[in-house]
């Protein structure tokens, strides 16, 4: 009869086979607003794409999918935290605003996009619980739009606005704008 002999695996190999956890749940959405007839139907054509909890995970979606330079004119893709939904309606996301870089080039919103990505997932802001995600969005002029929770909290909207600044590399200013037009808001915005 033959015995049976237990392979040892290095610890090392073994925890290098185990998936890569992130901090968080992240959703990938789409939305389509070519197909938009009516400015108030924006989000008819939005949808959830994949939520994923890995590093190895991301890198599949994001070398397969969720490039801008993929995208046809006035479309979007999103990455919110998993649980919100990339609406200004959202609970999470009601009373805040979001953070706005523009973009020249495609190349430019790729390299953007991905940037902002990793330090999404890879949790590098200090305001992280601030923050509901990133929606990139392709038009004549694109632009990358960090959304946030609480507008009215300037300290943390600094904060998260000047991090960002950073990681982008950028020299212009970048502005943040409240998600809602009201009374105690008007006008209100900050620069970085």
């Amino acid at each position: 009869m033959a015995t049976e002999t237990a392979i040892e695996v290095p610890a090392a190999e073994a925890a290098e086979k185990q998936p890569h956890k992130l901090e968080r749940k992240w959703t990938f959405w789409y939305n389509n607003l070519s197909k938009v007839k009516q400015p108030a139907d924006w989000d008819k054509n939005l949808r959830k794409v994949y939520t994923f909890d890995t590093v190895e995970e991301f890198w599949c979606l994001y070398d397969q999918i969720f490039k801008p330079s993929k995208l046809t004119t006035n479309a979007e893709f999103i990455l919110f935290k998993a649980g919100m939904e990339p609406k200004w309606e959202d609970p999470e996301c009601a009373n805040g605003g979001k953070w706005t870089v523009n973009s020249n080039t495609k190349a430019n919103l790729e390299n953007t996009w991905l940037e902002t990505l990793m330090a999404l997932i890879g949790e590098q802001f200090d305001e992280a619980e601030e923050i509901c995600g990133v929606v990139a969005s392709v038009r004549r002029q694109d632009k990358l739009s960090l959304w946030t929770k609480n507008a009215a909290n300037e300290a943390a909207q600094m904060s998260i606005g000047r991090k960002w600044k950073e990681i982008l590399d950028v020299n212009e200013k970048i502005t943040y704008a409240f998600h809602r037009t009201r009374e105690d808001a008007k006008g209100s915005r900050y620069n970085v």
